[in-house]
């Protein structure tokens, strides 16, 4: 296990910083270096072949014109993009407020649009109604939806956003519906940005600001073929499109490197895509970085970053990893060089001036499963954002605020919740099974006294969640955030599982500052539901349980995405009313005298209702 140590800094100084990171002059210029990297590449290859890899992101089978492409294109405005979605709209657990992230369930007035196994369903959920309305493939009518995967949903205005992931046609695929006051579906556009994978089995492919859409999509780079193949382009989609119509969105003056020696085997470009949803035809700019391909990125209210450490020997040697700052504005990137990597997007905050981070020595970035394994040592870093510059400065030891390890556990969670900042292990043997921490003061890390693991840690008000099973059971933990971090009562749910893992799974609605009402989707002998509970003043207990009735091995003719990578399960409010989506179901609850009561369901299987077109 490597360590945070005061000896791998100890010779470190830090140079005049520049004011942004800056690009390639031309094409040429970009072009001429890529040269050089392919033939050096090539050469390490073939002196030393790399070792058979770990399981990473399967390549976009995307081939590109033999002749540079013309840009397509490029709308970069100087105006910092505002939130302006409906807060009672609001329905998904997100990370920053303001910042929409993608997920299986949206809300816009008394309509729920629901993306499940390559499906999009709208139902309407008005104070005297709960019936299903219109059902959409959620790929166009003339495609094959065969080895693509649509995941991720958002909405802005009446425009419904479907995300997927397509082996066949070229990486991202964007898909556009109107969505009428009567809450009807129809299909609009189909667009296709070049990328490689980007699933996270935590983080979230896709976030919205406003009208305007964020993707971060990697480009891994070889030595093999035309550089056009790993350069981001956007194609509109129509019957019979030919790969040739691909146009970059990325001109190589927005493309910026630091002076850190990229490593042959492991280099990737790393592109955030904004596209703006305003116009009649979807705009999109890019901007990318080359760094090792490790990655995790976060998304604040007003910059994309990026993280980029190496997959091969992760945490070995200080000041691998580079740290992208991308403004939203369209504006130059920053960087700074550090060590460690994040585990996932929750290890990130942007507050007051600064960038917090909790880094670890064995974690290289969040690809695919790379979140759910050893965390190792781990350490909170503290980036003042004045220190991002042109990438060659490296934040200084002190910045680097050590705390207590997990050993050997795996799965490490984590969390800022107000001033602190809490972590604890999934899975392992770790005598202490999570820590708190005041992340921007001075002080020792608090261990937490839980009697479980920790599944899941979320924010309930100012305070906290902690979620995790001792042995068959699963356990709520309230947490209290004030001079000191202070667990206050324990609720347990015998023979139980939490029903999904990933962040949204989970929901709390507050009703005031001491009280609210937690959603989760839970599994047990009983089978699937969607579990309530109560929060006064942090005591926390038992509101009743939503359960699935469903039958199971219905044939719902799926064709596309027949896998709920994303979850099928989610605790929904809207106003005194909850809702459980279970799969096909949706179950509508009241809260009667201190208990959820069933009042509705619905089953919404596309064999079973009756959908109206446009």
């Amino acid at each position: 296990m490597t360590a945070f140590s005061c000896s791998s800094y100890a010779g470190t100084t830090v140079p005049a910083q520049k004011k942004t990171m800056k690009a390639f002059a031309s094409e040429q210029a970009f072009l001429a270096y890529m040269k050089k990297f392919k033939t050096e590449q090539r050469r390490v290859m073939e002196l030393n072949p790399p070792a058979p890899p770990s399981p990473s992101p399967v390549m976009a089978n995307a081939a590109a014109p033999a002749s540079a492409p013309a840009l397509a294109k490029i709308e970069i405005t100087g105006s910092r993009v505002k939130s302006e979605k409906n807060k009672e709209d609001g329905i998904t657990n997100v990370q920053t407020q303001g910042v929409d992230e993608g997920d299986i369930v949206k809300k816009r007035g008394d309509y729920l649009i629901i993306l499940r196994r390559g499906r999009l369903f709208t139902l309407k959920v008005s104070e005297n109604n709960l019936k299903p309305v219109s059902m959409s493939n959620a790929y166009a009518p003339d495609v094959n939806p065969g080895g693509t995967w649509y995941d991720e949903m958002l909405i802005s205005g009446n425009t419904v956003v479907v995300i997927g992931y397509s082996y066949e046609r070229g990486g991202t695929e964007v898909g556009l519906f109107s969505l009428s006051d009567r809450g009807v579906l129809k299909y609009q556009a189909t667009y296709h940005l070049r990328s490689n994978d980007y699933y996270s089995s935590r983080n979230y492919a896709s976030r919205l600001i406003g009208n305007k859409l964020i993707f971060y999509t990697p480009m891994y780079l070889n030595g093999y073929g035309n550089i056009d193949d790993s350069m981001p382009a956007m194609r509109a989609w129509h019957k019979g499109a030919d790969r040739k119509e691909f146009k970059r969105i990325l001109p190589a003056t927005r493309i910026y490197r630091t002076d850190q020696e990229l490593d042959m085997y492991d280099t990737s470009l790393h592109t955030v895509s904004v596209c703006d949803l305003s116009r009649p035809a979807m705009t999109c700019r890019s901007t990318a970085v080359l760094g090792p391909s490790g990655r995790v990125f976060y998304v604040s209210e007003d910059s994309v970053y990026v993280w980029t450490s190496p997959w091969r020997g992760a945490g070995k040697k200080a000041n691998q990893s580079s740290v992208f700052r991308m403004p939203l504005d369209g504006s130059a990137p920053t960087a700074i060089k550090a060590s460690g990597s994040p585990v996932d997007q929750l290890s990130f905050l942007q507050r007051d001036g600064y960038l917090n981070v909790l880094v670890s020595a064995e974690a290289s970035g969040d690809a695919m499963w790379r979140a759910e394994g050893k965390a190792g040592d781990v350490a909170m870093l503290r980036i003042n954002l004045n220190d991002f510059g042109d990438g060659t400065g490296v934040t200084k030891f002190r910045n680097y605020k050590p705390l207590p390890s997990l050993g050997n556990s795996w799965g490490l969670q984590n969390r800022f919740v107000g001033d602190w900042f809490i972590y604890g292990s999934a899975y392992g043997n770790a005598s202490e099974k999570a820590y708190a921490v005041r992340y921007a003061r001075p002080g020792k890390a608090q261990s937490l006294k839980l009697s479980h693991d920790v599944q899941r840690i979320e924010v309930m008000g100012s305070d906290a969640i902690i979620v995790g099973n001792q042995h068959q059971d699963l356990k709520f933990t309230s947490v209290k955030l004030a001079q000191t971090a202070t667990p206050v009562s324990t609720y347990t749910q015998t023979g139980a599982v939490q029903g999904e893992s990933r962040s949204h799974g989970f929901f709390y609605r507050p009703s005031d500052e001491e009280q609210g009402v937690v959603g989760l989707p839970v599994l047990s002998q009983d089978g699937a539901a969607v579990m309530f509970l109560k929060n006064r003043s942090l005591k926390l207990s038992s509101l009743g349980k939503l359960d699935s009735k469903a039958s199971s091995g219905i044939d719902d003719a799926c064709k596309a995405s027949c896998v709920d990578w994303y979850g099928n399960a989610r605790p929904i409010f809207i106003g005194d009313r909850a809702y459980a989506l279970m799969g096909y179901e949706l179950v509508e609850g009241r809260f009667i005298n201190g208990a959820i009561r069933e009042k509705r369901r619905l089953n919404f299987a596309p064999q079973n209702p009756v959908f109206i077109s446009e």
